[in-house]
């Protein structure tokens, strides 16, 4: 049986503070101490109060948050993020970026910020979600899904598989997957759509052949290393998709410095169209990252509880798979 959702008057009461307190501390409003606020978000979640009834107010300033790992100005954040700003700038809203310190409390590092609503974009631990979460914000997310909350993403599953199947059609047999680490939702997406296509083409999704970039390392070094043991098999690949374009680029090179003919003797293909892609001839998965952005703003401005919206990807097919 469902609980019955307790109404402000009842949890100021339970917490011992007044109405005007308790909405205060569940709008993150200045002019409480941190004891106060905290025991009345406290004892919201305890009771599950439901912040939904809170009265929106207008979005003034968002706060868009990416993890310590994305560097803002990465091939495929800094296109999304100058997406986000245009449509603030469109909505009138004022919009701020950080990327979390891991050092210090989030809870505070958002506060500070003083936003009205909060993004996140990209990796994101249930945990640091969760914390976020409560601080009773509109939250929406972009490039990531987490249960109960509004999410826009690339198709990454159907756009993996589209790869796949492309190498596929060229005649590839040995099909490796070059990846990183499948706690993040996008990639395990991408992963999945890789083994479908090998499924549905009836070839075999032989474990020697998904390469994983080892934990601590950069994408650089990683993707040389995982793609050195790739070319290390006894019957190795004949075609890398990688999951994202910076791992297919290494893996690109790598082949080309074993003496390997791309796309003769080993086909790569990566996913995201990051702006070195088309210079380096790869095959790749184009992904509309500023449109990604716009819609992540749209998420918060039209108030969506909760699901992920899928945005289309397109296969963009280079000399790194098919012979000009």
């Amino acid at each position: 049986m469902k609980r019955r959702s307790i109404s402000i008057r009842e949890l100021a009461a339970a917490a011992g503070v007044s109405v005007g307190t308790a909405s205060r501390a569940l709008k993150h409003q200045q002019g409480l101490s941190a004891d106060t606020r905290d025991r009345v978000l406290q004892m919201a979640d305890e009771l599950g109060y439901d912040t939904g009834r809170l009265k929106r107010e207008p979005l003034r300033r968002i706060l868009v948050l990416l993890h310590s790992q994305h560097p803002i100005d990465s091939p495929f954040y800094a296109p999304l993020l100058a997406g986000t700003a245009a449509r603030c700038r469109d909505a009138g809203i004022a919009m701020d970026v950080r990327s979390l310190d891991p050092t210090r409390p989030v809870r505070r590092q958002v506060l500070e910020a003083e936003p009205d609503a909060l993004l996140c974009v990209g990796f994101f631990e249930p945990e640091l979600i969760h914390t976020v979460g409560r601080l009773g914000k509109p939250l929406a997310l972009a490039d990531l899904w987490a249960p109960g909350l509004a999410a826009v993403n690339p198709d990454n599953q159907q756009g993996a598989y589209l790869a796949t199947r492309h190498l596929i059609a060229t005649g590839r047999k040995r099909i490796a997957f070059l990846s990183g680490s499948l706690a993040h939702y996008s990639i395990r997406l991408r992963e999945r759509g890789y083994r479908q296509a090998l499924f549905d083409a009836g070839l075999l999704a032989d474990p020697a052949l998904e390469a994983l970039i080892a934990p601590g390392l950069d994408v650089d070094t990683g993707a040389a290393l995982a793609m050195r043991e790739l070319l290390a098999l006894p019957e190795p690949p004949d075609a890398v998709f990688a999951y994202n374009d910076a791992a297919a680029l290494v893996a690109l090179q790598t082949c080309r410095d074993a003496g390997l003919a791309v796309p003769g003797d080993i086909a790569v293909v990566g996913f995201d169209d990051i702006a070195a892609a088309a210079p380096a001839g790869l095959t790749t998965l184009a992904v509309d990252k500023a449109a990604l952005g716009r819609a992540g703003v749209d998420l918060l401005l039209n108030q969506a509880g909760e699901g992920n919206r899928l945005q289309p990807v397109s296969l963009i097919v280079r000399t790194s798979t098919a012979k000009e």
